[in-house]
């Protein structure tokens, strides 16, 4: 097997996108939930008392157009890549990060190449894809709070890190949080490994 299948079948045959909406501090005891952050919180525990509020982002230059179109939980399209297993927990800040079910999650992301469905043909992204909808979609959490997408790695685009966007709204349609998965990077990361694989391809 080649070093580059071989990295392949290792470290993205089923990667769990890191829970970065879903991380509760037990050692915390002080932490207060920022102007609309209430709803969204990092790590969601039973025995936790306190939680790390995800930091609201930017919706970025290419949110999803009709989110509400696209209930799935395969975002992939048919679109080539490291498949991606991305798996979400939404807890509730404001009652002890209690799994927060019934929530509405929408995720975006770019594929391999760094270009996004819905958009293009214009400065920012010069290959159109205006007419397809890849790595959109939107689910409502489960009585764990929890959400599950199959998609593919994102790829990287002039400017910003690997990213996937996350919007979250309660049961009735009201927004709660608007935030980014970011991925690590540097030496030995996922990120790192990918970009070198796919240089090599």
């Amino acid at each position: 097997m080649e070093r580059k299948g071989f990295l392949k079948s290792l470290l993205f045959g089923a990667v769990t996108a890191p829970t970065v909406l879903t991380a509760c501090d037990k050692s915390s005891t002080d932490i207060t939930p920022t102007e609309g952050t209430t709803g969204s919180v990092t790590n969601p525990g039973t025995s936790s008392t306190a939680c790390a509020v995800a930091p609201t982002e930017t919706e970025g230059p290419f949110p999803t157009k009709s989110p509400t179109s696209y209930v799935r939980s395969d975002i992939t399209d048919g679109r080539t890549g490291y498949k991606l297993t991305a798996k979400i927990t939404i807890g509730n800040s404001n009652n002890g990060c209690a799994a927060l079910a019934g929530a509405i999650v929408d995720i975006w992301h770019c594929d391999a190449t760094g270009n996004y469905s819905e958009y293009g043909g214009s400065g920012m992204q010069s290959t159109n894809f205006q007419s397809v909808h890849f790595l959109r979609g939107r689910q409502v959490t489960d009585a764990n709070g929890l959400v599950t997408f199959t998609a593919i790695f994102p790829g990287w685009y002039s400017g910003r890190s690997t990213h996937i966007h996350v919007h979250i709204y309660n049961a009735n349609g009201t927004s709660l949080k608007v935030t980014q998965i970011a991925f690590p990077e540097g030496a030995g990361s996922a990120v790192a490994l990918m970009n070198g694989y796919t240089k090599g391809m």
